[in-house]
């Protein structure tokens, strides 16, 4: 049977992709070395150790699917080392690596991890957790991860959003996509699966969250509660509930249409698909079983909140005959959601609820938190067999090896709780009306009436300007907006975080008078452009446009492309010199792109060219150039080579979170490749969709691409077209929002205009201006829109996606 290849999966950091090895087929690095007592496994000077397949249990169509991580990883390339349990042990270790795969080891002892810890580079367990980069945080437990970091904090004040919360907390738990049994856990959130329209207005369409899943009803919460208060077996603890709400088992039964964990439920069931009534085939089937059958009290996995694909049976797979004659294929869905891609999508809008945002903590007490164990569990009647728990058995102590197994296969088949990350109740969340009338509140849009334009800046050049790069961050030593205008001359314009854009912190009332950005005052004297004019020559058939720049995040250089010779070049944006020339195409370079920073700035830069290929390289934060090695900074080698197009490449996006790159030529399908080089698939539009020209990526797996005359496209990362549209204007740029549901656009009208993504409906138009828009890019909070017109002005509008959001006009 043919398959389609896995899906891509949109990560939140960290987070791996599935094509990791799963825990339950790991290999035991560094067994057979302390078996035959030579000690712990030795490191090559520049690569992590090789994983070699060991067990036992390991079967041939499991392993097709850990092809490529048999090798060696580049110390550079850790970005993240977490201290793992297997099999309710502490033996284990994760690592995850810049290209969003990780890879997880199980060795023989604790003494042995420490050792592989202090052998690694000192990341800790990453920056998104606002944690020293040190090797004693990889060893730290999970309760001291939760305590030490600033996650907590920020999801109190919106800074992140639930799901980005509930990540962490999986997360730092001990909940990986790299072991079934651990697998991530997430609440059901709603409870209607039946109307034929959804309202999250509606507090009854919601569930109780400060109940376990079996306690919702209340005959079957009876039930469970007797059979806890009249339990008589002496040799097993009390519990409520024989089955766990996160098994293997359960993760496989949710994915069971996509591989690879097709092929793992196949190889744990003697290459059947499971009897049809016991397969996934109806969500409100599913959520039914939850509230009635006193063995099934399944929680759900992350990717209900982004993955459609999950729902498909793409493969078409014969999945059997249910007793009622119907065929089990796609899963059915509920009546509100048209297609799977409804359905993720208003699952998600729930998730980030006001009634789940008030009651969220709470479910953190019940998987995470006090209510885990111990008497106040029993209360919340949220009790499950005792080797589910962290502490429950020491396996290291049996030293029968039958009674071994059967206890590890005990543990395998019952599940495993998270690491219990607090003692105390979890803090609620502050309410949105609060933060609303916070001076710095990046929320709630307060006042209608505030202005759209906030300001425009008129540069004495009347060049137009092609490009705007709005890299904002209060901590940044010069937060600015830097642009650029066709005539190559760039200007460093001071941001402030004013007041009256409620900014994040780091604004001042002192600064309450500033407008938001103050121009570059070598700019606005005339007093050294020479120090802003970027002179070398570039080729005279190319037409300058906004792909021809790059900024890096920190506004210290620029990476400009077109030249005659065919390299692209970085200049200082403080002197205004040369600092690299980057030669690898055949041709002349005619665009670049550049991905989200990674530590110390740390990025990549991938160039397209004229030779119909494209070239991804590695931005050194530390260095300040193209590449690792600052003593070879003349020639850098680039980390992969992607090919596919026919013609000259004129736009690219990046992504590092998805690890993707999407690209377009002058003529033919977008093609989307992986950073390691992979052709994935092509992006086929529409017949008169053939000249895309602008791309737009979100983390969350959106793709935005615009073709000539003002078409418009939305496909998934897996090559689904979604929506598609078109505009009476010549769209000249783009913007995606930070969560990936809103469209900026702008052209030669001078209109800029708000779209919903995932059906393109028109959500605002702005006053027009009087020239052409050219370029935009959105400050870091997402309040502020800053254009590049054609007549060489810049204009600042306001803008607050939340104003267009369902719950804000139902509410506020």
């Amino acid at each position: 049977m043919e398959t389609k290849g896995w899906a891509c999966l949109p990560p939140a950091p960290p987070h791996p992709s599935p094509c990791s090895v799963t825990a339950c087929k790991q290999s035991r690095a560094g067994d057979e070395a302390g078996s035959r007592g030579e000690g712990p496994v030795a490191w090559p000077a520049c690569s992590l150790f090789p994983v070699t397949a060991t067990d036992k249990r390991n079967q041939e169509g499991v392993l097709a699917y850990s092809e490529g991580l048999h090798g060696k990883w580049m110390f550079s390339e850790i970005r993240a080392v977490f201290s793992r349990r297997f099999l309710l042990q502490n033996t284990g270790l994760e690592v995850f690596m810049a290209n969003r795969t990780s890879v997880m080891f199980n060795f023989p002892d604790q003494a042995t991890v420490k050792k592989v810890v202090y052998s690694l580079p000192r990341v800790g367990v990453g920056t998104s957790y606002g944690l020293p980069q040190a090797r004693r945080i990889s060893m730290a437990t999970p309760r001291q991860l939760f305590k030490s970091s600033n996650m907590t904090q920020r999801w109190q004040r919106r800074e992140i959003s639930n799901f980005e919360y509930l990540m962490f907390l999986n997360t730092v738990a001990g909940r990986t996509y790299n072991d079934l049994n651990q697998y991530p856990v997430f609440p059901w959130v709603l409870t209607n699966y039946e109307s034929e329209e959804l309202d999250l207005t509606l507090p009854g369409n919601f569930r109780d969250l400060s109940k376990p899943i079996g306690a919702l009803n209340p005959k079957r919460a009876a039930f469970y509660a007797e059979r806890y208060e009249t339990w008589e077996e002496d040799q097993t603890p009390p519990y409520h509930y024989n089955t766990h709400y996160s098994t293997a088992k359960s993760t496989l039964l949710w994915l069971l249409r996509i591989e690879p964990f097709t092929t793992f439920f196949l190889n744990a069931n003697n290459n059947k698909f499971d009897h049809a009534d016991r397969t996934f085939s109806a969500i409100t089937r599913s959520w039914r079983h939850c509230q009635r059958d006193t063995s099934d009290v399944k929680e759900l996995i992350p990717e209900f909140y982004y993955l459609p694909e999950m729902f498909g049976n793409s493969n078409g797979y014969h999945l059997g005959q249910r007793e009622d004659g119907s065929m089990v294929c796609d899963v059915e869905l509920p009546p509100w959601a048209n297609k799977p891609e409804d359905f993720v999508r208003i699952n998600r809008m729930a998730l980030e609820s006001e009634f789940v945002s008030c009651q969220l903590h709470q479910w953190v007490d019940l998987i995470f938190g006090y209510k885990q164990r111990g008497p106040e569990a029993v209360r919340a009647l949220n009790v499950f067999h005792h080797l589910t728990y962290e502490g429950s058995v020491s396996l290291d102590s049996i030293t029968d090896p039958a009674l071994r197994e059967a206890m590890e296969q005990q543990i395998l088949i019952v599940g495993q709780t998270p690491s219990q990350l607090l003692i105390e109740p979890h803090p609620p969340r502050s309410s949105a009306m609060h933060l609303c009338f916070l001076p710095q509140s990046p929320l709630m849009f307060k006042d209608q009436m505030q202005q759209d334009v906030i300001m425009v800046l008129k540069f004495p050049s009347n060049s137009p300007v092609t490009h705007v790069a709005a890299n904002t961050l209060p901590h940044l030593s010069v937060p600015a907006a830097v642009t650029v205008t066709c005539s190559r001359l760039f200007a460093v314009n001071r941001w402030h975080n004013t007041v009256g854009l409620r900014g994040a912190p780091g604004y001042s009332l002192e600064q309450a008078h500033h407008l938001p950005i103050e121009m570059d005052p070598l700019i606005a004297n005339n007093s050294g452009s020479n120090k802003r004019q970027i002179t070398d020559l570039v080729d005279q058939s190319i037409q300058i446009n906004t792909h021809c720049f790059v900024v890096t995040a920190d506004n210290r250089y620029i990476l400009v492309c077109g030249f005659w010779d065919k390299s692209f070049r970085v200049y200082s944006t403080e002197t205004g010199k040369l600092t690299q020339i980057v030669f690898g195409h055949w041709d002349v370079v005619t665009c670049l792109a550049r991905s989200e920073s990674y530590i110390g700035g740390d990025c990549y830069i991938v160039s397209g060219s004229r030779d119909d290929t494209l070239l991804l390289w590695y931005w050194s934060g530390r260095h300040h150039i193209i590449g690792d090695n600052p003593n070879n900074s003349d020639y850098p080698a680039p980390r992969a080579v992607l090919t596919g197009h026919d013609h000259e490449v004129v736009c690219v996006s990046v992504c590092a979170e998805l690890g993707l790159v999407i690209s377009g030529a002058k003529e033919g399908p977008c093609l989307v490749h992986t950073i390691t080089g992979d052709l994935l698939r092509a992006l086929e539009g529409p017949d008169n969709c053939l000249c895309p020209r602008l791309i737009s990526v979100s983390s969350e797996g959106h793709c935005i691409i615009c073709y000539e005359r003002g078409r418009f496209c939305n496909f998934s990362i897996n090559g689904k077209l979604l929506a598609q549209m078109e505009v009476n204007d010549s769209t000249r740029a783009i913007m995606l929002s930070s969560d990936g549901q809103n469209l900026v656009t702008g052209g030669d009208n001078g209109v800029v205009e708000v779209w919903q993504v995932c059906d393109f409906k028109q959500l605002y138009i702005y006053p027009g201006c009087d020239a052409g828009v050219r370029a935009m890019d959105l400050s870091h909070d997402q309040r502020t829109l800053i254009t590049g017109m054609a007549s060489g002005s810049i204009v600042a509008f306001n803008i607050d996606f939340n104003r267009w959001h369902y719950e804000h006009q139902n509410r506020y």
